[in-house]
């Protein structure tokens, strides 16, 4: 089974095919200057002393987050990474609790309780992260068999990097889906460098994709950079996997356009890759895209901008005004009880 390398999305009538409308069209792009805009006055809060720790982005990547959170049905889960705030954005995560959780405010999705990337809202079908990243594709694969088990209609998402390709976690996750024929979809965001390790050092195959026949399913790559075709195929193999048949390896692949962590300064990525990706930015691509096959207007495009640009003004003063949480309920939502556990499945 050879893997398959997606065409991009070329006309407007293709994208009427994938299930997009225009009003479809500019909220994607509104939700990729949203997710970018985050990040960008993240960056802001650290260099102010407001974010505690390390800061984590995912510049570049915010073509392949918005994309496969956007082919997702609101009944479906996902386990998403530092990497792919879009996806958050794209299920309705409020910007203003984004930032809260930052600096560690009382309003975050985590209550200041863990990091400040470490966060999800299951009532979004979001589940919280932790550092050691190829961990939380078990969960996805747990939560697809749990879904095979019911005969749910319903779909599980689990990102992981290239670099995380080489730990176990993956490849058993990835086992047991190809045996079971789970509903899930796996997503790689290949950015090319684990930290300061390079693709060529981190395998022997030309895409990690490839890895996808020995596990008896299918693996696409796609350009992480062109949000609709990630799209495309995202949506493709989540009502694959929905309809009984199976999992997808979709490789988004990308270039992390800053350093590992805002610690990182990523000397040890050649001038010219970073040049070469830059004339490949998502948000400019798809921006340009809109304005060719579209009818983007300038007015349009101020109009987004302009209201994106408050949105987030608002977010961060509100998330300002959130308190910091009481060291008195610090074990608070940390354990769980026995009234937590009193449900059917644990009966």
């Amino acid at each position: 089974m050879a893997v398959r390398e997606a065409e991009p999305v070329g006309s407007l009538q293709e994208v009427k095919e994938a299930g997009l409308d225009r009003e479809d069209l500019l909220g994607i792009y509104r939700n990729l200057l949203i997710t970018r805009g985050i990040e960008e006055r993240g960056h802001i809060l650290y260099k102010q002393g407001k974010i505690p720790g390390s800061f984590y982005t995912g510049r570049g990547n915010e073509a392949a987050a918005v994309g496969v959170a956007t082919a997702m049905g609101p009944n479906d889960v996902g386990t998403p990474l530092h990497r792919d705030m879009g996806v958050h954005v794209v299920r309705g995560t409020e910007p203003w609790r984004i930032f809260a959780q930052y600096m560690g405010r009382e309003d975050g999705p985590t209550r200041g309780r863990d990091g400040n990337v470490h966060m999800a809202i299951a009532e979004l079908g979001l589940h919280t992260m932790v550092s050691h990243l190829p961990a939380m594709l078990p969960v996805a694969t747990g939560m697809a068999l749990a879904f095979k088990i019911r005969g749910d209609h319903r779909v599980a998402v689990g990102w992981f990097g290239e670099g995380a390709a080489a730990r176990g976690d993956t490849h058993e996750s990835m086992n047991l889906a190809g045996v079971r024929r789970l509903p899930i979809v796996y997503v790689c965001d290949n950015n090319q460098w684990a930290y300061s390790t390079p693709t060529y050092l981190s395998y022997p195959i030309e895409h990690i994709a490839d890895r996808a026949a020995a596990y008896g399913f299918e693996g696409v790559v796609v350009d992480g950079t062109d949000v609709l075709a990630v799209y495309r195929e995202a949506r493709r193999a989540i009502e694959k996997a929905r309809a009984g048949g199976g999992p997808t390896l979709l490789e988004c692949l990308t270039l992390r356009m800053e350093g590992h962590a805002v610690h990182d300064d990523a000397f040890y990525v050649p001038k010219e890759l970073f040049e070469r990706w830059a004339e490949h930015d998502p948000i400019e691509r798809f921006r340009t895209w809109l304005y060719e096959h579209a009818g983007l207007t300038e007015a349009e495009e101020d109009e987004i901008a302009t209201s994106v640009k408050r949105l987030l003004s608002d977010a961060l003063e509100r998330a300002e005004q959130s308190p910091l949480p009481d060291p008195s309920t610090l074990v608070e939502g940390v354990y769980a009880s026995p009234e937590d556990l009193d449900t059917p499945h644990h009966k």
